[in-house]
Protein backbone atom coordinates (compact mmCIF):
# COMPACT_ATOMS: atom_id res chain seq x y z
CA UNK A 1 0.00 0.00 0.00
CA UNK A 2 1.48 3.62 -1.15
CA UNK A 3 0.29 6.26 0.88
CA UNK A 4 3.33 8.86 -0.07
CA UNK A 5 0.88 12.06 -1.32
CA UNK A 6 3.36 14.46 -3.09
CA UNK A 7 3.58 17.94 -1.84
CA UNK A 8 1.59 17.61 1.75
CA UNK A 9 1.22 15.01 4.64
CA UNK A 10 -0.72 11.61 3.71
CA UNK A 11 -3.07 12.14 6.47
CA UNK A 12 -5.22 15.05 7.59
CA UNK A 13 -5.30 13.96 11.13
CA UNK A 14 -2.23 12.45 12.01
CA UNK A 15 -0.73 11.45 15.75
CA UNK A 16 3.28 11.78 16.94
CA UNK A 17 3.49 8.03 17.85
CA UNK A 18 3.43 7.39 21.60
CA UNK A 19 0.55 6.43 23.45
CA UNK A 20 0.03 6.60 27.16
CA UNK A 21 0.63 2.86 28.64
CA UNK A 22 -2.20 1.31 30.52
CA UNK A 23 -1.88 0.64 34.24
CA UNK A 24 -1.63 -2.98 33.49
CA UNK A 25 1.31 -2.65 31.36
CA UNK A 26 3.13 -0.38 33.24
CA UNK A 27 2.98 -2.64 36.20
CA UNK A 28 4.45 -5.70 33.58
CA UNK A 29 7.37 -2.94 33.16
CA UNK A 30 7.65 -3.14 37.00
CA UNK A 31 7.00 -6.71 37.45
CA UNK A 32 9.12 -7.49 34.74
CA UNK A 33 12.17 -5.18 36.06
CA UNK A 34 11.43 -7.02 39.89
CA UNK A 35 11.94 -9.99 38.27
CA UNK A 36 8.45 -11.37 39.17
CA UNK A 37 7.03 -11.20 35.99
CA UNK A 38 8.78 -13.35 33.07
CA UNK A 39 9.63 -12.85 29.25
CA UNK A 40 6.16 -14.88 28.03
CA UNK A 41 3.79 -12.98 30.75
CA UNK A 42 5.66 -9.53 29.63
CA UNK A 43 5.25 -10.41 25.97
CA UNK A 44 1.52 -11.23 26.44
CA UNK A 45 0.86 -8.28 27.99
CA UNK A 46 2.32 -5.99 25.69
CA UNK A 47 0.36 -7.81 23.10
CA UNK A 48 -2.94 -7.07 24.52
CA UNK A 49 -2.56 -3.67 25.41
CA UNK A 50 -1.12 -2.84 21.76
CA UNK A 51 -4.62 -4.41 20.31
CA UNK A 52 -6.17 -2.04 22.55
CA UNK A 53 -3.73 0.69 21.94
CA UNK A 54 -4.83 0.16 17.67
CA UNK A 55 -8.84 -0.68 18.67
CA UNK A 56 -8.33 3.08 19.99
CA UNK A 57 -6.54 4.54 16.99
CA UNK A 58 -9.20 3.29 14.82
CA UNK A 59 -12.27 4.04 17.20
CA UNK A 60 -11.70 7.94 17.17
CA UNK A 61 -11.37 8.19 13.05
CA UNK A 62 -7.38 8.01 12.36
CA UNK A 63 -6.70 6.51 9.21
CA UNK A 64 -2.95 5.50 10.33
CA UNK A 65 -2.10 3.61 13.08
CA UNK A 66 1.18 1.86 15.21
CA UNK A 67 1.61 0.35 18.78
CA UNK A 68 1.86 3.43 20.85
CA UNK A 69 5.62 2.53 21.11
CA UNK A 70 4.20 -0.02 23.67
CA UNK A 71 7.58 -2.02 23.30
CA UNK A 72 9.53 0.44 24.63
CA UNK A 73 11.09 1.85 27.96
CA UNK A 74 11.24 5.35 25.78
CA UNK A 75 11.08 6.42 22.50
CA UNK A 76 15.03 5.79 21.83
CA UNK A 77 15.53 2.97 24.25
CA UNK A 78 14.79 0.31 22.50
CA UNK A 79 17.42 1.60 19.38
CA UNK A 80 20.35 1.81 22.14
CA UNK A 81 19.40 -1.51 23.26
CA UNK A 82 19.69 -3.06 20.19
CA UNK A 83 22.23 -1.02 17.92
CA UNK A 84 25.18 -2.93 18.85
CA UNK A 85 28.40 -0.22 20.46
CA UNK A 86 25.63 2.22 22.43
CA UNK A 87 24.88 2.34 25.65
CA UNK A 88 23.60 5.30 28.18
CA UNK A 89 25.38 8.19 30.36
CA UNK A 90 24.11 11.56 31.54
CA UNK A 91 22.82 14.49 29.21
CA UNK A 92 24.56 17.86 29.21
CA UNK A 93 21.17 18.91 29.25
CA UNK A 94 17.86 19.28 31.53
CA UNK A 95 14.58 19.18 31.37
CA UNK A 96 12.30 22.16 32.64
CA UNK A 97 8.68 23.38 33.57
CA UNK A 98 6.81 26.48 33.57
CA UNK A 99 7.97 27.40 37.26
CA UNK A 100 11.84 26.62 36.52
CA UNK A 101 11.70 23.29 37.78
CA UNK A 102 14.87 21.43 36.23
CA UNK A 103 15.26 17.46 35.91
CA UNK A 104 18.51 15.79 34.74
CA UNK A 105 17.98 13.01 32.25
CA UNK A 106 20.15 10.23 30.90
CA UNK A 107 21.20 9.75 26.57
CA UNK A 108 22.43 7.56 24.79
CA UNK A 109 26.33 7.37 24.65
CA UNK A 110 28.73 5.40 21.29
CA UNK A 111 31.11 3.29 23.38
CA UNK A 112 31.77 1.31 20.60
CA UNK A 113 31.63 0.85 16.59
CA UNK A 114 28.23 0.95 15.72
CA UNK A 115 26.68 -2.15 14.00
CA UNK A 116 23.00 -3.82 13.62
CA UNK A 117 23.18 -7.57 14.64
CA UNK A 118 19.31 -7.19 14.95
CA UNK A 119 16.24 -6.44 13.88
CA UNK A 120 15.08 -2.91 16.39
CA UNK A 121 11.09 -2.09 15.78
CA UNK A 122 10.53 -4.92 12.99
CA UNK A 123 9.00 -7.04 15.44
CA UNK A 124 6.60 -3.83 16.38
CA UNK A 125 5.16 -3.51 12.85
CA UNK A 126 5.40 -7.31 12.15
CA UNK A 127 2.41 -7.40 15.69
CA UNK A 128 0.56 -4.39 14.06
CA UNK A 129 0.44 -5.37 10.69
CA UNK A 130 -1.56 -8.60 11.95
CA UNK A 131 -4.46 -7.08 14.10
CA UNK A 132 -5.41 -4.28 11.58
CA UNK A 133 -6.13 -3.22 7.79
CA UNK A 134 -5.05 0.38 8.24
CA UNK A 135 -1.56 2.35 7.01
CA UNK A 136 1.11 1.48 9.58
CA UNK A 137 3.19 3.72 10.92
CA UNK A 138 6.65 3.42 13.09
CA UNK A 139 9.03 5.78 14.68
CA UNK A 140 12.43 5.80 14.72
CA UNK A 141 14.79 8.36 16.74
CA UNK A 142 16.76 10.97 14.60
CA UNK A 143 20.20 10.19 13.57
CA UNK A 144 21.21 13.19 16.20
CA UNK A 145 19.74 12.11 18.85
CA UNK A 146 23.13 9.46 19.15
CA UNK A 147 24.71 12.70 19.77
CA UNK A 148 23.59 16.27 20.48
CA UNK A 149 22.99 15.21 24.09
CA UNK A 150 26.49 14.44 25.09
CA UNK A 151 28.33 17.31 22.99
CA UNK A 152 31.64 17.02 22.22
CA UNK A 153 31.72 13.68 24.55
CA UNK A 154 29.33 11.57 22.58
CA UNK A 155 31.68 9.02 22.34
CA UNK A 156 33.60 7.27 24.51
CA UNK A 157 37.60 7.39 23.67
CA UNK A 158 38.96 5.12 20.90
CA UNK A 159 34.96 4.68 19.50
CA UNK A 160 35.30 7.24 16.64
CA UNK A 161 37.51 9.66 15.46
CA UNK A 162 34.95 12.19 14.68
CA UNK A 163 31.40 12.67 14.44
CA UNK A 164 31.20 11.84 10.29
CA UNK A 165 32.82 8.90 10.88
CA UNK A 166 30.45 7.63 13.42
CA UNK A 167 27.29 8.71 11.03
CA UNK A 168 28.76 7.25 8.23
CA UNK A 169 28.38 3.55 10.46
CA UNK A 170 24.98 4.76 12.02
CA UNK A 171 23.40 5.28 8.55
CA UNK A 172 24.04 2.00 7.68
CA UNK A 173 22.33 0.63 10.97
CA UNK A 174 19.00 3.15 10.09
CA UNK A 175 19.06 1.70 5.81
CA UNK A 176 19.33 -1.66 6.82
CA UNK A 177 16.30 -1.04 9.45
CA UNK A 178 14.26 1.41 7.05
CA UNK A 179 14.41 -1.76 4.34
CA UNK A 180 13.16 -4.26 6.68
CA UNK A 181 10.68 -2.15 8.37
CA UNK A 182 9.29 -1.79 4.70
CA UNK A 183 9.29 -5.29 4.25
CA UNK A 184 7.28 -6.13 7.67
CA UNK A 185 4.64 -3.81 6.39
CA UNK A 186 5.49 -0.08 7.58
CA UNK A 187 4.49 2.66 5.17
CA UNK A 188 5.57 5.33 6.82
CA UNK A 189 8.70 5.87 8.44
CA UNK A 190 8.99 9.14 11.34
CA UNK A 191 12.08 10.34 12.87
CA UNK A 192 12.01 12.30 15.87
CA UNK A 193 13.99 14.97 15.89
CA UNK A 194 14.89 16.77 18.97
CA UNK A 195 18.48 18.32 18.83
CA UNK A 196 17.41 20.62 15.48
CA UNK A 197 14.44 21.97 17.46
CA UNK A 198 16.80 22.68 20.66
CA UNK A 199 19.42 24.50 18.18
CA UNK A 200 16.74 27.25 17.83
CA UNK A 201 17.02 28.18 21.34
CA UNK A 202 19.49 30.51 22.19
CA UNK A 203 20.32 29.51 25.31
CA UNK A 204 20.92 26.17 24.13
CA UNK A 205 23.26 27.58 21.22
CA UNK A 206 25.05 29.15 23.65
CA UNK A 207 26.02 26.18 25.51
CA UNK A 208 26.50 24.41 22.53
CA UNK A 209 29.53 27.12 21.86
CA UNK A 210 30.56 26.81 25.03
CA UNK A 211 31.27 22.83 24.50
CA UNK A 212 33.42 24.06 21.52
CA UNK A 213 30.97 23.28 18.99
CA UNK A 214 29.07 25.13 15.93
CA UNK A 215 25.41 24.95 16.61
CA UNK A 216 24.77 25.65 12.95
CA UNK A 217 27.62 23.23 11.92
CA UNK A 218 25.68 20.96 13.75
CA UNK A 219 22.31 21.47 11.62
CA UNK A 220 24.49 21.14 8.25
CA UNK A 221 25.49 17.43 10.10
CA UNK A 222 22.02 16.68 11.42
CA UNK A 223 20.16 17.61 7.81
CA UNK A 224 23.24 15.04 6.34
CA UNK A 225 22.77 12.37 8.78
CA UNK A 226 19.01 12.09 8.19
CA UNK A 227 20.14 12.02 4.11
CA UNK A 228 22.71 9.50 4.68
CA UNK A 229 20.05 7.20 6.87
CA UNK A 230 17.06 7.40 3.70
CA UNK A 231 19.21 7.30 1.25
CA UNK A 232 17.73 4.30 -1.18
CA UNK A 233 15.01 3.89 1.00
CA UNK A 234 11.52 2.36 -0.65
CA UNK A 235 10.07 4.47 -2.54
CA UNK A 236 6.62 3.73 -1.17
CA UNK A 237 7.58 4.67 1.90
CA UNK A 238 6.83 8.22 3.34
CA UNK A 239 9.46 9.72 5.36
CA UNK A 240 8.70 12.65 8.14
CA UNK A 241 10.46 14.29 10.60
CA UNK A 242 8.93 15.06 13.61
CA UNK A 243 10.58 18.48 15.55
CA UNK A 244 10.71 18.32 18.79
CA UNK A 245 11.37 20.59 22.07
CA UNK A 246 11.40 17.58 24.41
CA UNK A 247 8.71 15.85 26.47
CA UNK A 248 9.13 14.32 29.67
CA UNK A 249 6.07 14.51 32.44
CA UNK A 250 4.65 17.56 30.64
CA UNK A 251 8.59 19.08 31.01
CA UNK A 252 10.37 20.42 28.02
CA UNK A 253 13.86 21.18 27.05
CA UNK A 254 14.19 23.89 24.70
CA UNK A 255 11.96 26.88 23.28
CA UNK A 256 12.17 29.59 20.12
CA UNK A 257 11.12 29.48 16.47
CA UNK A 258 11.97 27.54 13.64
CA UNK A 259 13.82 30.20 12.28
CA UNK A 260 17.38 29.25 12.64
CA UNK A 261 16.80 25.97 11.40
CA UNK A 262 13.88 26.13 8.82
CA UNK A 263 15.62 27.07 5.77
CA UNK A 264 18.37 24.25 5.76
CA UNK A 265 16.30 21.80 7.03
CA UNK A 266 12.83 22.15 5.13
CA UNK A 267 15.08 22.43 1.75
CA UNK A 268 17.62 19.67 2.77
CA UNK A 269 16.02 16.70 4.71
CA UNK A 270 14.86 14.40 2.18
CA UNK A 271 11.77 13.48 3.58
CA UNK A 272 8.42 14.30 2.43
CA UNK A 273 7.07 16.07 5.13
CA UNK A 274 7.54 17.56 8.85
CA UNK A 275 5.34 17.43 11.74
CA UNK A 276 5.69 20.52 14.16
CA UNK A 277 5.03 21.72 17.44
CA UNK A 278 3.03 24.67 17.74
CA UNK A 279 1.20 24.32 20.93
CA UNK A 280 2.61 26.99 23.00
CA UNK A 281 4.23 30.47 22.42
CA UNK A 282 7.56 28.30 22.70
CA UNK A 283 7.57 27.69 19.43
CA UNK A 284 7.10 30.95 17.73
CA UNK A 285 4.67 31.78 14.91
CA UNK A 286 4.04 30.41 11.39
CA UNK A 287 6.02 32.51 9.59
CA UNK A 288 9.19 29.97 9.12
CA UNK A 289 6.59 27.78 6.84
CA UNK A 290 6.91 30.34 4.38
CA UNK A 291 10.26 28.71 3.59
CA UNK A 292 8.54 25.04 3.04
CA UNK A 293 9.55 23.41 -0.05
CA UNK A 294 6.26 23.01 -2.60
CA UNK A 295 6.95 19.33 -2.99
CA UNK A 296 6.64 18.85 1.40
CA UNK A 297 3.85 19.48 3.30
CA UNK A 298 3.43 20.19 7.53
CA UNK A 299 1.64 18.61 9.87
CA UNK A 300 0.94 21.28 12.54
CA UNK A 301 1.33 19.90 16.15
CA UNK A 302 -1.44 22.36 17.32
CA UNK A 303 -2.95 19.82 20.44
CA UNK A 304 -1.17 19.98 23.54
CA UNK A 305 -0.19 16.05 25.11
CA UNK A 306 1.03 18.01 28.25
CA UNK A 307 -2.00 19.20 29.68
CA UNK A 308 -5.34 17.88 29.90
CA UNK A 309 -7.73 20.74 29.15
CA UNK A 310 -9.37 19.80 25.61
CA UNK A 311 -8.50 22.37 23.05
CA UNK A 312 -11.48 24.50 21.35
CA UNK A 313 -12.27 23.68 17.42
CA UNK A 314 -13.15 27.32 16.58
CA UNK A 315 -9.53 27.90 18.30
CA UNK A 316 -7.97 25.27 16.01
CA UNK A 317 -9.44 26.32 12.86
CA UNK A 318 -8.47 29.55 13.55
CA UNK A 319 -4.36 28.52 13.97
CA UNK A 320 -4.54 26.18 11.02
CA UNK A 321 -6.42 29.69 9.18
CA UNK A 322 -2.97 31.66 10.32
CA UNK A 323 -0.35 28.89 9.22
CA UNK A 324 -2.37 28.88 5.84
CA UNK A 325 -0.94 32.37 5.48
CA UNK A 326 2.43 31.02 4.89
CA UNK A 327 1.73 27.68 3.03
CA UNK A 328 -0.95 26.42 0.97
CA UNK A 329 -3.98 25.15 3.07
CA UNK A 330 -3.97 21.90 1.27
CA UNK A 331 -0.36 21.29 2.46
CA UNK A 332 -1.29 20.94 6.14
CA UNK A 333 -2.75 18.75 8.29
CA UNK A 334 -3.07 18.56 12.32
CA UNK A 335 -1.54 16.38 15.17
CA UNK A 336 -1.00 16.72 18.80
CA UNK A 337 2.21 18.16 19.30
CA UNK A 338 4.47 15.27 20.46
CA UNK A 339 3.11 11.74 21.93
CA UNK A 340 1.55 11.39 25.13
CA UNK A 341 4.16 9.27 26.45
CA UNK A 342 8.14 9.61 25.21
CA UNK A 343 8.72 7.33 28.15
CA UNK A 344 6.19 4.67 30.09
CA UNK A 345 5.68 7.39 32.82
CA UNK A 346 3.42 9.42 30.30
CA UNK A 347 2.49 12.99 30.49
CA UNK A 348 0.23 13.85 33.11
CA UNK A 349 -2.87 13.39 31.53
CA UNK A 350 -5.67 10.81 31.52
CA UNK A 351 -6.51 8.16 28.94
CA UNK A 352 -9.91 9.66 28.60
CA UNK A 353 -8.05 13.00 27.92
CA UNK A 354 -5.91 11.48 25.52
CA UNK A 355 -8.58 9.90 23.51
CA UNK A 356 -10.36 13.20 23.17
CA UNK A 357 -7.39 14.67 21.94
CA UNK A 358 -6.77 11.95 19.15
CA UNK A 359 -10.68 12.70 18.65
CA UNK A 360 -10.66 16.53 18.09
CA UNK A 361 -7.97 16.50 16.07
CA UNK A 362 -9.91 13.89 13.91
CA UNK A 363 -13.27 16.02 14.33
CA UNK A 364 -10.64 19.30 13.11
CA UNK A 365 -9.50 17.79 10.28
CA UNK A 366 -13.08 16.71 8.99
CA UNK A 367 -14.04 20.08 9.42
CA UNK A 368 -11.50 21.85 7.58
CA UNK A 369 -10.24 19.41 4.83
CA UNK A 370 -13.52 17.30 3.82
Amino acid sequence: MTITSKGRPPFRADHVGSLLRPAALKRAFRDRASGTLDEAGFQAAMDRAIRDAVRLQEDVGLEVVNDGEFRRGSYWGRFVERAQGLGIGEARFKFRDESGATTDFTAPVVAAKVTRNAPIAVDEVAFVSGITRLPIKVTLPAPSTMHFWRGSAFAEAGAYQDAHAFYADLAKIYRDEIAALAAAGARYVQFDEVAMAMLCDPAVRDMVRADGLDPDGLVDLYVDAINYCVAGAPPDVTLAVHMCRGNFKGKYLSEGGYERVAERLFAGAQVNHFLLEYDTARAGDFTPLRLMPRDKGCVLGLVSTKVPDLENVGSLRRRIEEASRFIDLDRLAISPQCGFASTVAGNPISEDDMRAKLRRCVEVAEAVWR
